[in-house]
C-alpha cells in the first residue's frame, strides 16, 4: 500500500489567518467572539470555545461592556454589517481573506445606472452573502452552468444593455467556472470577467482531480458544513471510491485495506493537527499490517510535504508557481505555502500592454521571484519578468557572440528610439536601427513582431542594445540577388514611380529601384520624365539591360508595338515624300522631324539646286517643307532627307563645286558628327551652339 497526500491540503493563508487572528488576542489576554464560526470545522471551533472563544450571530451580541472583541471571519461580511458594528461602537478586528475583499472592491466600484453584476456562488453561503452586500448595483447569483441560463433567459434584455461584471466565490467550482466564463464571454461583448476564485481553492481541486484519477480510494478531511471540502469531495468522487471524513475518528480500515494507492486531501479549513492525526492512525494501521506496508522513503516523503507546506518564504527566494486564477490586472498562482501567489500585470511581462490571458493559462507552472511578503495579509507578490531576463540575459549574450537573430515586440517608443521585449528582456533599438530606412514612423512599429540582431551589451547593468535594420538589410540583399537570378532583357516588370531627375524617372521594383533614361520614356522628345509620368504611378516597364554586381537595371517605358522605325520600315520606303519639320539647324544642314521620334538630316548640299554657304540662311526653326527620303540606315537609326530632289533643275545657277557631290562622302565627319546627335541626348553628354537666329529647344 502507498500513500500520497496533496501537497496543498489544509488550511487556506485567509483561514491561517483568521486562527492566527483570534489566537493572537487570546495571547493577550482579550475577550473573543466571533461573528459566526470562524471555519466551518467543528473540531476547531470546539477547540477556540475552549479556550474562551464565542460564537455570536450579530454585533447587537457583543459585550462591549466587558471589552470583548468581535472577529470578523475570513468569509467577510456586507457593509450593512460593518456600519452596524461601528454604530454599536463595537471593538472589532476584520479577518476578511484579501481574496474576499479584492471581491468587495470589485462590486463597489460600479454603477446602479450602468451595471449588473453576476456572482458565481451559493446564494446562502456567508461569502456570497457578504460579497452582494457591497455590490452598488444589480446582481444576480448563479451556482452552476444551468442556473445562469435560467437568468439570461430571464434577464437577457436588460444584461445585453448593461455593463456587465462576473465575480466568482472563492471556493466555487474551477470546471464550473470555465464552462460559465467562457459561455458569458461568447454571449456578451465586452464582458468584464474577474476571476476571483482563490489560487489555493484551485489549486488544490486541481491537485484532488489528478490524484483521484490515480488513486483507488480518496480520503477528503474537512468539515462536513465546509463549501470548498465538499467541492473536493465531489470531483473525487467521480474518479475513484471516496471518503469524507472530519478527524482520524472517521476511518475505517476495511474500507480501504485492499488499496494499493490511497490519496489524501483536506479542506481548506481542515487544521494540520487533524491532517497529523489522520496520518499517524495510517501509519499505525500499516505497520500492524504487513501486507500493506509503508516504506520509510514514503513516510519521509509524506513528512517532508507537512513540513514544506509550513515553510515560511523570504524577498529574493526562488519558487515554481501553478497559475490557479487570471484576472485582468494580476495572476493568481499557488507555490505551495499557506500565503496566496500574486503576479501584477507589470511583473508579468516586460511589454507593458500585455493581456495575461495570452501569456499563461490555468495550469502553467512558472519560475518566479518573490518581490514581497505580506505576512499580515497572508499574500506573496511575485515577479515572473524578472526571473525571464535573468534567464534571457545569458541568451541575450550568445545572440551577440554567434551574431543570432532574435524575434521580440516592439513595446514602447521613447525618445531616441524603441523597446523590444525579447527572451523576457527589453533591448534598446535606434531610431536609426530601428528601420530600413531614415523618416520612417517608428510608431508604426508599436505593437509588432520585429526581428533584431544584438550589437552591444552591458553586462554590469543588464543592458543591450539591437539592430533591427541589420536584419532588414540582409533580407533586402537576399531578395535583390534572388530578384537579378530571374532577370533577363525584354523582361516585363511593374513598379510605382518613385522619383525624378532632369534625366529620367526612377521605378520601385520591390527588392531595388530601375532608372527608365529620358530617352527611353517615349518615342517622342521629352524634355522632363514629369511630362509623361506621375509620382505613385503604377507603370509598366521593359528591363533594357542590367548589372547584378553594379546592382543597377535600366529600364524603358517605350512600347514596342509603338515604335516609329517600325512605321518608317513598313510605309515609308526610300523615295517617299514627306512634310517635315525643321527642328534643328548647324553648319552643315538641318534637322527635320516627320514621324513621332524620327528625324532625319536635310544635308546643306540638298536643301536647294543653289549653292547654300549655311542652312540657317535659307530655313527657319518651325519651318516646314517637303521633302524626299534619299537614304535610310536602320541599323544606325539615320535619314537622309532632301528637298533639291523635288526641285527642278537649274544647273547654270549651280556652283561647279558642288557637281557630283554626295554628302555622304564629301562631309562624312560633320555629317556623322551630328547624326548622332540622338545618341548624345540618350547619355546626356549633347552640347549645341545656339545663334540668334536658331531655337534649338526641340533637340534639348
Amino acid at each position: 500500500m502507498h500513500v500520497e497526500v496533496a501537497s496543498g491540503a489544509g488550511f487556506c493563508f485567509g483561514v491561517s489567518r483568521a486562527i492566527s487572528a483570534v489566537e493572537g488576542l487570546l495571547a493577550e489576554g482579550k475577550l473573543v467572539c466571533t461573528l459566526g464560526p470562524i471555519i466551518h470545522n467543528a473540531y476547531m471551533v470546539e477547540k477556540l470555545e475552549q479556550k474562551g472563544v464565542r460564537v455570536v450571530d450579530c454585533p447587537e451580541d457583543v459585550r462591549p461592556e466587558k471589552d470583548e472583541v468581535l472577529v470578523i471571519r475570513s468569509h467577510g461580511v456586507a457593509r450593512d454589517v460593518i456600519e452596524k458594528i461601528n454604530k454599536l461602537s463595537v471593538m472589532y478586528l476584520d479577518a476578511t481573506c484579501p481574496f474576499v475583499k479584492k471581491i468587495h472592491n470589485i462590486v463597489s466600484d460600479t454603477s446602479r445606472n450602468a451595471d449588473v453584476i453576476l456572482i458565481a456562488g451559493d446564494k446562502n453561503h456567508p461569502e456570497v452573502v457578504g460579497i452582494a452586500g457591497h455590490c452598488n448595483a444589480d446582481f444576480y447569483i448563479f451556482n452552476d452552468y444551468e442556473e445562469l441560463l435560467d437568468i439570461i433567459k430571464k434577464n437577457g434584455e436588460v444584461l445585453a444593455r448593461a455593463n456587465v461584471l462576473v465575480v466568482a466565490q472563492t471556493t466555487f467550482s474551477v470546471s464550473q467556472w470555465r464552462r460559465c466564463a467562457d459561455f458569458l464571454r461568447s454571449e456578451f461583448e465586452g464582458i468584464k470577467v474577474f476571476n476571483t476564485i482563490c489560487g489555493a481553492t484551485a489549486s488544490r481541486q486541481d491537485e484532488a482531480c489528478k490524484l483521484s484519477k490515480k488513486a483507488d480510494v480518496m480520503l477528503v478531511i474537512g468539515g462536513r458544513k465546509s463549501s470548498n471540502t465538499a467541492k473536493l469531495f465531489d470531483i473525487c468522487q467521480k474518479n475513484c471510491k471516496s471518503f469524507f471524513i472530519e478527524t482520524a475518528d472517521d476511518l475505517r480500515f476495511d474500507d480501504i485495506k485492499k488499496a494499493k494507492l490511497i490519496g489524501i486531501t483536506a479542506g481548506a479549513s481542515t487544521p494540520v493537527d487533524i491532517i497529523e492525526e489522520v496520518k499517524r492512525k495510517m501509519e499505525d494501521f500499516l505497520e500492524n499490517n504487513d501486507d500493506v506496508g509503508q516504506s520509510e522513503g514514503e513516510e519521509a516523503s509524506f513528512e517532508q510535504m507537512l513540513e514544506e507546506s509550513l515553510k515560511s518564504l523570504t524577498t529574493d527566494d526562488k519558487v515554481v508557481g501553478t497559475v490557479v486564477g487570471i484576472a485582468p490586472n494580476e495572476v493568481y498562482v499557488d507555490v505551495g505555502r499557506k500565503q496566496a501567489g500574486f503576479i501584477p500585470a507589470d511583473e508579468l511581462s516586460n511589454d507593458p500592454n500585455v493581456n495575461p490571458e495570452d501569456v499563461v493559462k490555468i495550469g502553467d507552472e512558472l519560475n518566479l521571484l518573490i518581490m514581497r511578503t505580506n505576512d499580515q495579509d497572508g499574500t506573496i507578490m511575485l515577479s515572473k519578468k524578472r526571473i525571464d531576463a535573468l534567464e534571457g540575459f545569458k541568451d541575450i549574450i550568445e545572440a551577440k557572440e554567434n551574431g543570432t537573430v532574435l524575434s521580440g515586440k516592439v513595446a514602447n517608443v521613447i525618445n531616441g528610439g524603441i523597446i523590444v521585449v525579447t527572451n523576457g528582456m527589453e533591448v534598446f533599438v535606434p531610431a536609426s536601427l530601428a528601420t530600413a530606412s531614415r523618416g520612417e514612423s517608428l510608431e508604426d512599429l508599436k505593437g509588432k513582431e520585429v526581428k533584431l540582431r544584438i550589437i552591444d551589451v552591458n553586462e554590469r547593468r543588464r543592458r543591450a542594445v539591437g539592430s533591427i535594420r541589420s536584419v532588414l538589410m540582409d533580407a533586402k540583399k537576399a531578395d535583390i540577388e534572388s530578384f537579378f537570378d530571374t532577370l533577363e532583357v525584354g523582361k516585363t516588370l511593374r513598379g510605382k514611380v518613385k522619383s525624378f531627375t532632369n534625366y529620367g524617372a526612377f521605378i520601385d521594383l520591390g527588392p531595388i529601384d530601375g532608372m527608365v533614361h529620358v530617352s527611353e520614356l517615349s518615342w517622342d522628345r521629352v524634355k522632363h520624365p514629369s511630362d509623361v509620368l506621375n509620382l505613385g504611378d503604377e507603370v509598366e516597364v521593359w528591363v533594357k539591360s542590367f548589372d547584378k554586381d553594379a546592382g543597377k537595371i535600366s529600364l524603358t517605358y517605350k512600347d514596342n508595338g509603338e515604335n516609329p522605325w517600325e512605321t518608317l520600315k513598313n510605309d515609308y520606303p526610300v523615295g517617299s515624300v514627306v512634310d517635315a519639320k525643321i527642328v534643328g539647324l548647324t553648319d552643315y544642314g538641318a534637322f527635320a522631324n516627320f514621324l513621332p521620334g524620327i528625324d532625319g538630316l536635310i544635308h546643306v548640299s540638298q536643301i536647294s539646286n543653289r549653292r547654300v554657304d549655311k542652312p540657317r540662311d535659307v530655313l527657319s526653326i518651325g519651318d516646314v517643307v517637303k521633302a524626299a527620303i534619299i537614304d535610310i540606315d536602320f541599323d544606325r537609326h539615320r535619314i537622309s532627307l532632301s528637298i533639291k530632289a523635288l526641285l527642278e533643275d537649274k544647273d547654270d545657277e549651280v556652283g561647279s563645286d558642288e557637281e557630283g557631290m554626295n554628302p555622304a562622302e564629301d562631309v562624312p565627319s560633320e555629317a556623322d558628327n551630328y547624326a548622332n546627335t540622338e545618341e548624345a541626348v540618350a547619355s546626356g553628354e549633347a552640347k549645341f551652339e545656339k545663334t540668334e537666329d536658331t531655337d534649338t529647344s526641340a533637340d534639348e
